[in-house]
């Protein structure tokens, strides 16, 4: 489905399904670090050094995560090639016509969403928060997977691979402690179904 295709509604439900929040930063961190995070989220994008080392410099704290930020983010491709595989596994028909995710379009929209969904899962990483959803921006998914009829159980088995590649990516010690930023998300799409 092409972009000039969507109805005034689902273009609507895209701007307001923005499923990140910073408010619960506003105790925590200096406003310039949360300025980052919004920033970047404003523009669709992973942080870059640039702004990882700003937000180091501002709340040294946050320097535990940084390396799996950048490592996530720099691996991003191959994570979700990864969890793009796992979908395509689990339901072999669903880029065919009578699938969940045909035409190709609305295929390609499924693995951007992935990317998005590990863009933002980043952002609570890199603030050390597991609280980094928004539950308005959640709603306004949920009713944008409704209104597109998104397969969510793919949807879910994605957001599982996006974990299981990311995690395999990581040292036995951080897995355990990394899990919960994913989990998050995925508990949230479960329960749209």
């Amino acid at each position: 489905m092409s972009q000039f295709q969507l109805s005034d509604k689902v273009r609507e439900l895209i701007k307001k399904s923005r499923i990140v929040s910073f408010t619960n930063l506003q105790d925590a961190y200096p406003i310039e670090v949360i300025q980052c995070l919004q920033a970047a989220d404003d523009q669709s994008r992973y942080l870059t050094d640039q702004d990882l080392q700003q937000m180091q410099e501002l709340a040294p704290a946050i320097a535990k995560f940084i390396p799996i930020v950048q490592l996530l983010r720099d691996r991003v491709n191959d994570i979700i090639d990864e969890a793009r595989a796992e979908v395509l596994q689990a339901f072999p028909k669903i880029t065919q016509e009578g699938g969940g995710l045909y035409p190709a379009e609305r295929a390609n929209a499924c693995w951007r969403d992935f990317w998005h969904f590990l863009r933002c899962i980043t952002y609570g990483i890199a603030e050390q928060r597991t609280d980094y959803l928004s539950a308005e921006g959640l709603q306004y998914m949920n009713l944008l997977y409704q209104e597109l009829q998104v397969p969510l159980d793919a949807m879910v088995v994605g957001l599982e691979g996006i974990k299981t590649a990311s995690l395999k990516r990581l040292e036995s010690e951080q897995k355990s402690e990394l899990a919960p930023y994913f989990d998050c998300l995925i508990d949230q799409l479960k329960m749209f179904a």
